[in-house]
């Protein structure tokens, strides 16, 4: 009687929502393992759907990967969007604390996004350069559209070499905390944008 019950007050999920769930499961399962260590079996078996249903969603397991770490790469650049006519200096800690609560709350997408340039499929790789290309373009525009730096910044090759090599570190900063949290979170956000102010 309680499982007839259940069955009919069990929602149905709209396709978004399924996709939706079925980045999550990927996004869990590619943060704990190498990309060729994760089956598509395992993830179709946590979510509940057969492993038919999650093709027909990604016809591929590089497919499946590459849509992960796009769903990642997009919430990071939508979090962390300029605020137009704002200064980078007073952007930077609210942007970086934005950022660090993203890393916090989602932690396991956060993994898995940057494990995608280990992987061996060069499709995906490009995905997460193409990922990071566009956080570097981002933090460039918000340069240059400051007064302090001007427009010129997001044209110099030692800027852009330093916003990449920014980038770098505090994902390196961020994975390391995530590891061994013996910093707070305002320790590690001050960290970060000393480097960023330090460089420029």
């Amino acid at each position: 009687m309680a499982a007839n019950q259940q069955a009919r007050t069990r929602r149905r999920l709209s396709t978004e929502e399924r996709r939706e769930q079925l980045l999550s499961v990927g996004a869990r399962l590619f943060s704990e393992s190498p990309y060729d260590d994760v089956w598509i079996e395992q993830v179709a078996e946590i979510a509940g759907v057969s492993r038919g249903l999650l093709y027909h969603y990604f016809p591929t397991k590089r497919d499946f990967f590459a849509a992960v770490v796009e769903r990642e790469s997009e919430r990071m650049l939508r979090l962390t969007a300029a605020v137009p006519g704002v200064p980078v200096r007073d952007q930077l800690a609210a942007g970086l604390d934005t950022y660090l609560e993203y890393v916090l709350t989602h932690a396991h997408g956060y993994r898995a996004f940057h494990r995608a340039d280990a992987a061996g499929d060069q499709t995906v790789r490009r995905v997460y350069q193409r990922a990071l290309a566009a956080q570097e373009r981002q933090i460039l525009a918000t340069l240059a559209a400051d007064p302090e730096f001007g427009p010129a910044f997001e044209e110099r090759p030692d800027v852009r070499l330093a916003v990449r090599g920014w980038l770098a570190f505090i994902t390196a900063v961020c994975l390391e905390w995530l590891r061994s949290p013996d910093l707070s979170r305002r320790q590690v956000r001050e960290l970060c944008a000393r480097a960023l102010l330090g460089v420029l």
